[in-house]
């Protein structure tokens, strides 16, 4: 069984509420029939009822999914009174608080914070930014937690690298230059991907050019400075840098440069120094090592929000949503 189908096990033994924002989008109204089908988990389409209704082509049933649309919602009063309650320091009135909440995306999260719903899923025709921006304004970050991140779960052919093919990629979608205390967050909350989502015991590496100073740079004392950061934040995680790649997988060139470092030679989360490295890194992984890459897998946040791909197909979508219910078993 491959992880992902895992995952999808996983998901169903939860039974999680997840929120589609985007419920006119063909593709999220397919996948969410499937997603039904399959009892991944119970699935919320927001948007027109008859936007809906004339975007599903393909006529799925929909009869397993709950349909909301905002702007008539029983719950918009309720939530623009919470958004402004949230947001009425930054100068917003009520009305424009209910204005926003019609607005799916942000009636979304506005139904995790009230615990309506335990995570959303969005990005087939909105942007990052824009599914990204009202998590973090409602929802926000978990406590102690200062950055989301994103991370990719890698399912390589070859058993050899990670655990039985499986390791964790960070960050490589959301944080394009972080710092030596972001990168130190995101070691942290990829260590817990890696246990929640991947099933594996977080062996993190801390990547760089160099290992263990054998090169003298600003990008490596970053890396070094954010190793010793995340060790005192998270003293019982396993964790070993600056490491070069082949310190952090290959056991021979680990304790050659690194010697008696549990991580070196046996990593199965990645740490990566920048934006740069990581989406190459993982690109090269997927298409010339033929590894499947799950994700982006949002972390951080206090509750589970994931950003699709434009591009998704809807097994993407179908995949992503088993993700966040997942993740949500967590919260």
């Amino acid at each position: 069984m491959s992880l992902m189908d895992k995952i999808k096990e996983k998901a169903k033994s939860v039974s999680k509420n997840i929120v589609l924002p985007e419920g006119n989008e063909p593709r999220t109204i397919e996948a969410a029939a499937k997603i039904a089908e399959q009892g991944i988990a119970h699935v919320i389409l927001l948007g027109d009822e008859a936007e809906i209704e004339a975007a599903n082509t393909k006529h799925v049933d929909l009869s397993k999914a709950t349909i909301i649309n905002p702007a008539t919602s029983a719950k918009l009063d309720e939530y623009a009174e919470m958004f402004y309650e949230m947001r009425k320091s930054k100068g917003i009135t009520l009305g424009q608080a209910r204005e926003t909440c019609k607005d799916t995306l942000y009636y979304a999260v506005m139904m995790i914070k009230n615990n309506d719903a335990d995570g959303m899923v969005s990005g087939a025709v909105h942007s990052t930014g824009d599914t990204l921006r009202p998590a973090l304004q409602v929802i926000k970050t978990k406590p102690g937690v200062s950055i989301v991140s994103s991370s990719f779960i890698m399912e390589h052919p070859d058993s050899k690298w990670g655990d039985d093919g499986v390791m964790v990629f960070a960050d490589c979608a959301i944080n394009i230059d972080p710092n030596a205390e972001e990168l130190a967050a995101i070691a942290i909350a990829s260590a817990d991907t890696a246990k929640t989502l991947a099933g594996i015991e977080p062996r993190v590496a801390m990547l760089s050019f160099s290992t263990k100073n054998s090169a003298k740079h600003p990008h490596v004392d970053k890396v070094v400075e954010a190793t010793k950061i995340a060790k005192e934040l998270a003293p019982d995680l396993n964790i070993d840098g600056e490491l070069q790649a082949d310190a952090a997988l290959i056991e021979a060139v680990g304790q050659l440069k690194s010697p008696g470092s549990k991580v070196a030679g046996h990593a199965n989360v990645l740490i990566f120094p920048d934006i740069q490295a990581g989406n190459i890194g993982y690109k090269l992984v997927q298409r010339l090592g033929g590894a499947e890459a799950i994700g982006p897998v949002s972390q951080g946040l206090a509750r589970p929000v994931n950003d699709l791909s434009r591009g998704c197909s809807v097994e993407d979508i179908v995949s992503v949503v088993a993700i966040t219910a997942v993740q949500a078993q967590s919260f």
